[in-house]
């Protein structure tokens, strides 16, 4: 076992700015659905889907061009 490895049980904490800016670097996709029912009979059905990225990786998966981001 090299000195990089963690262990499978050990976790990594990670800081709110640090999460940040990988979800601005690579990019995240938010999908819900939410159904409005009353008596069983639903109401209003909604459906969202978001692309949350910089404005950097927009234009670059606009544009098709993938790079592994670390």
């Amino acid at each position: 076992m090299s000195f990089n490895q963690q262990p499978q049980d050990e976790q990594h904490q990670v800081s709110l700015c640090e999460a940040l800016d990988r979800i601005l670097n690579k990019g995240a996709v938010v999908v819900a659905d939410v159904t409005i029912s009353v008596a069983n009979i639903d109401l209003i059905y909604l459906s969202l889907q978001a692309l949350v990225a910089s404005v950097e990786t927009g234009t670059r998966l606009r544009n098709g061009e993938v790079h592994n981001v670390k």
